[in-house]
């Protein structure tokens, strides 16, 4: 008897040798677990579907070259609606459809740069009294430059009463090649003074134009016009001149 049981001893399983089958078991479920998850989490391709030129409704799972120029539905993987795929567009459509998108640009860009010029001139006159200063100051540059210009002429035309009457002298008779020569010089001179005094004239009138454009729209957005919304500054034409805007 004792043999018998020393005997069934030896031959009962050891807990340490069914441990690693036990293991194996656990992970084996654990992966296959893990896969179905996967499986059942990984996204299924959606369905496309329309009616083709001859009336056939054809199905795929991608999208359906015989349907390119109508319209293809989306279906996800259940069946229930997903969007509408529109047709692909021609060569002509995909030209309109750019310059459309470029049209619309380039408006945005317009209006934002009408928002941004009406917002700097607000920046800069806050009031009435701040657009009579610059104004001020802008004739008053132009004033200067009208004054030194008529210095120049009077000077000019003293520097020709001498050369005048040295021509005297000379009536019915060629004049000295010095003396015609310092002629033609102040004539020069004096008609090139004349001319920018001219255009310094012709600048005040542009000059003053702008500011008035500007007064008017300044106090349209003093009262609350939303900038950007008056379109360009436009002063009046001036004689011999394009319309100025900016």
């Amino acid at each position: 008897m004792p043999e018998a049981a020393a005997s069934r001893r030896i031959a009962a399983p050891s807990p340490r040798r069914t441990a690693p089958a036990a293991c194996r078991a656990a992970l084996l479920l654990a992966a296959a677990t893990l896969g179905t998850a996967a499986w059942a989490q990984t996204p299924r391709a959606p369905i496309y579907s329309c009616i083709d030129a001859n009336g056939k409704k054809l199905t795929s799972d991608r999208p359906i070259a015989e349907c390119l120029n109508r319209d293809q539905r989306v279906l996800n993987a259940d069946g229930s609606p997903n969007r509408i795929m529109p047709p692909t567009p021609t060569a002509d459509e995909r030209a309109a459809l750019e310059q459309r998108e470029r049209d619309a640009a380039a408006e945005r860009a317009a209006r934002n740069d009408a928002v941004r010029r009406d917002r700097n001139l607000l920046n800069r006159f806050p009031d009435e009294a701040a657009h009579a200063k610059a104004r001020a100051k802008a004739l008053d540059n132009i004033g200067n430059s009208v004054r030194i210009s008529e210095a120049r002429i009077n000077l000019l035309k003293a520097e020709r009463k001498p050369l005048l009457d040295e021509a005297e002298f000379y009536v019915g008779k060629q004049l000295p090649a010095k003396l015609k020569s310092a002629l033609d010089a102040n004539d020069a001179a004096l008609d090139a003074q004349k001319a920018l005094v001219q255009n310094q004239q012709v600048e005040v009138v542009r000059i003053n134009g702008l500011y008035d454009a500007e007064l008017a729209r300044l106090k349209k957005l003093w009262a609350g016009a939303p900038a950007g919304s008056l379109g360009p500054i436009t002063a009046p034409p001036v004689p011999g001149q394009k319309s100025a805007s900016n």
